[in-house]
C-alpha cells in the first residue's frame, strides 16, 4: 500500500527550466494544464520538480537555474545555450534522477524504509493472528494514509497541484494498479506454496530493470546486471522449501511480479516524471481511491460479512482496536517513507531492498518466533547480503562517475 516542459523557441528572460536528467529529448511534448507555484503564480510541473529535488542534490551537481539575462548580454546568452545543449545531451542518455541525490540522504531514507517496513511486517503478522481480514487491513492502511495526508494538507505542509482530467485519470489508473497488485498476489498465494511465491517475487528487480530498459530506454552497466544475480539467487535459497504450484497459480504469481514491478516504476515516474508530484500529494490523491477499492474487494470476497459476524460475537475488543489504530499509524509513516525513498533512491533500488527485507524477516523470525532454518536457507541469506553490498558499490561507482564527468565550460 505511475508532459515534460518544452523549451520555447523564443526564450524570455527568466529562470532556465531543464528536463529531468533521464528524459530523452525525443519525448518532449507541449506542456499540459498550468501548475500553481508556491508563490501563487503559474509554473510548469518540471520547475516544481527541480525545486523539490534541489535540497537533496550534491554540491557537485549541475545547478538547475540561472539568473535572468539582459537582452544585450550575448556572452551570457551563449553560456545558456551551451547549458541547454549539455542538458539535452545528458537527457538523451537517460541518466537516472537518483544519481543527482546525495548518498547521505539516500542512506537515511533507506534506513527508515527498512526499519518501518520490517516493523510493519512483524506488526501485521501479530495483528492478523486476531484480525483475519487482509482486505480490511489494506483498507485501514490506505485509509490511514489518506487521513494523515489530509491533516498535513490542512496544516499547510503541502499544496495541491492543479491537475487536468488526463492527470486525474492517470492517478485513478495508478490506484487500480495498487489494488489489483494486492488482489493478484492474494489469489495466487492460494494456488502455490509460500516458498515458490517468495522466490517468484524475488525476481522483481529483474522485471523492474527490464521495464526501464525496454520502455524508457535506460541503460545499465554490466556490473549492475551481475550484482542482481546473487540478490535474486540468495532469496531463492533463503526461502528454499516445498515448491508447489498449479499452472494457473504459476501464471498469476508471475503476473503479480510484473504488476508489482510496474507499480514500483509508476510510483517513481509520478514523482520524477512529467507530473513531478511530491510523495505526500501522490498519497493524498491515490489513497482514498485505493481504500474504497479495498473495501469493495472485501465485500466481493465475503470478508465484510465475516467481519460483521466477528464484531457481533464481541471479538473486536478495545485492545484490538488500539492495536489496529497503531498499525494504521505505522502504515501511514511507512507509506510516506516508501514513496519518498522510491523518489530519491530509485525504483530498482527499492526492489533490491524488498529482497533484502525478505531475508531480514526470516532472520527476525529465527530470533523472535524460533523459526527453524536449514544450511541452505542461511547460505541464501548470506548470498543476498553479499549481492546487496555489491549492488550498493556499483551504484556508488556510477554516482562517482557522474560526479567526475567533465562539466560544461562557463564563460
Amino acid at each position: 500500500m505511475t508532459t515534460p516542459t518544452s523549451l520555447s523557441a523564443k526564450a524570455r528572460p527568466g529562470p532556465l527550466q531543464i528536463l529531468t536528467p533521464y528524459q530523452s529529448t525525443d519525448s518532449v511534448q507541449q506542456p499540459m494544464t498550468p501548475y500553481m507555484s508556491e508563490s501563487g503564480g503559474s509554473s510548469s510541473p518540471q520547475s516544481i520538480y527541480n525545486e523539490k529535488l534541489e535540497p537533496y542534490m550534491d554540491s557537485d551537481s549541475e545547478p538547475r537555474q540561472t539568473q535572468s539575462l539582459l537582452p544585450g548580454d550575448l556572452e551570457a546568452q551563449a553560456a545558456v545555450k551551451e547549458s541547454v545543449t549539455t542538458t539535452e545531451s545528458a537527457s538523451s542518455q537517460n541518466v537516472a534522477a537518483e544519481y543527482f541525490v546525495s548518498t547521505k540522504v539516500k542512506l537515511i531514507c533507506l534506513g527508515l524504509y527498512f526499519a518501518m517496513n520490517l516493523g510493519l511486517t512483524i506488526y501485521n503478522k501479530a495483528v492478523l493472528g486476531s484480525f483475519k481480514f487482509p482486505w480490511l487491513l489494506t483498507a485501514l492502511h490506505t485509509g490511514s494514509a489518506s487521513l494523515g495526508c489530509y491533516v498535513l494538507h490542512l496544516l499547510g505542509y503541502m499544496k495541491l497541484t492543479r491537475l487536468g482530467r488526463q492527470e486525474h485519470l492517470v492517478l485513478i489508473a495508478f490506484s487500480f494498479l495498487f489494488t489489483i497488485n494486492i488482489a493478484i498476489s492474494n489469489v495466487s498465494l492460494a494456488m502455490v506454496s509460500v516458498p515458490f511465491h517468495q522466490i517468484a517475487r524475488s525476481t522483481c528487480p529483474i522485471a523492474t530493470l527490464g521495464i526501464y530498459r525496454w520502455v524508457y530506454g535506460r541503460t545499465y552497466s554490466k556490473a549492475t546486471y551481475l550484482s542482481l544475480i546473487p540478490v535474486v539467487l540468495g532469496v531463492g535459497l533463503s526461502t528454499y522449501g516445498d515448491y508447489y504450484f498449479t499452472l494457473m497459480g504459476f501464471t498469476l504469481t508471475f503476473l503479480g511480479v510484473f504488476l508489482a514491478s510496474v507499480k514500483t516504476v509508476a510510483t517513481n515516474r509520478l514523482m520524477t516524471g512529467s507530473l513531478a508530484l511530491p510523495a505526500l500529494e501522490v498519497l493524498l490523491r491515490m489513497s482514498p481511491l485505493a481504500a474504497a477499492q479495498s473495501i469493495l474487494f472485501a465485500w466481493m470476497t465475503g470478508e465484510m460479512d465475516e467481519f460483521l459476524v466477528f464484531r457481533a460475537e464481541g471479538h473486536l475488543s478495545q485492545n484490538l482496536v488500539v492495536a489496529l489504530l497503531g498499525n494504521g499509524l505505522l502504515a501511514f509513516f511507512l507509506n510516506i517513507t516508501s514513496f519518498q525513498t522510491n523518489k530519491l533512491a530509485g525504483a530498482l533500488t527499492i526492489t533490491v531492498c524488498a529482497n533484502i527485507k525478505q531475508c531480514l524477516t526470516i532472520l527476525v523470525g529465527v530470533m523472535l518466533f524460533n523459526v527453524e532454518v536449514g544450511f541452505m536457507n542461511g547460505l541464501g541469506m548470506l548470498i543476498t547480503l553479499f549481492g546487496a553490498g555489491w549492488y550498493s558499490k556499483v551504484e556508488l561507482d556510477q554516482k562517482a562517475k557522474k560526479a567526475a564527468a567533465p562539466q560544461p565550460a562557463r564563460s
